[in-house]
């Protein structure tokens, strides 16, 4: 299920996987669209994936109300001695291409980049393997050794609003978003982080934004014809059938 922004919920038949939590809004952070539940509405959760450390992936000052402190976090590195603080117990750091086991499921950090340390993960378990892209640009390790680790991914996360801060990119578009999904050979691709929008003053003179659900569609329809783009609304579940 998508929840909104970043923040997703995977179910991996009954181990389930939070992403970027983000449930709260600030003047200079919004949604731009309904969460689809709200922290006291998440089931027991089997993990937490964080990329990175900005607010509206690592929203831990609303996120410390989700009551299990023992549910397993894994962060980059740097971030772990915050949500210690905020009560997690179990949290792990992890580099890229470090692996982690939670239940039935095989975490795999791998790379990103995003002006901050940041980390994107592939999640195997279950019989299906599902690659969660945070905010991070596209680049060439994605491309090249990310496939060549893992060849079959039957579902990708991928961020499309191009972000810019000041003129200068942090987050793909839907065109490279596309191109993601042509080299990891994903069979199906949902796009995350769109609706995004700053404050006045900082939509104005500070951010920009490059990407659309759309133009992810007409995008995948040229670079990638094999992959299924489905867009979904917050809330709204993706089951992945067998041969999905």
């Amino acid at each position: 299920m998508r929840v909104a922004h970043a923040t997703v919920l995977l179910d991996f038949d009954g181990t389930r996987v939070l992403t970027d939590p983000w449930f709260t809004e600030s003047s200079q952070y919004h949604h731009g669209e309904p969460l689809g539940c709200s922290i006291a509405e998440l089931p027991h959760l089997s993990a937490v994936l964080v990329s990175h450390g900005h607010y509206d992936h690592f929203d831990l000052a609303a996120f410390k109300a989700y009551p299990d402190k023992s549910v397993p976090m894994l962060v980059p590195v740097g971030l772990a001695a915050r949500a210690r603080r905020a009560g997690f117990v179990d949290v792990r750091e992890l580099e890229p291409w470090q692996s982690v086991r939670i239940g039935p499921l095989r975490i795999t950090a791998a790379p990103a980049a995003h002006g901050v340390a940041e980390i994107t993960f592939v999640i195997e378990g279950k019989g299906r393997t599902v690659y969660f892209g945070g905010d991070t640009e596209l680049i060439a390790a994605l491309e090249t050794e990310l496939p060549r680790r893992f060849p079959e991914i039957d579902l990708a996360l991928l961020p499309i609003n191009g972000l810019r801060v000041f003129g200068h990119r942090l987050v793909m578009n839907a065109e490279q978003a596309a191109e993601l999904a042509s080299a990891l050979h994903a069979k199906v691709v949902v796009p995350i982080h769109y609706a995004f929008r700053g404050g006045w003053f900082t939509n104005t003179f500070v951010l920009g934004y490059d990407g659309t659900p759309a133009r992810l569609l007409s995008a995948a329809r040229l670079k990638a014809p094999k992959t299924e783009v489905r867009i979904l609304a917050p809330g709204q579940k993706l089951r992945l059938e067998s041969g999905s």
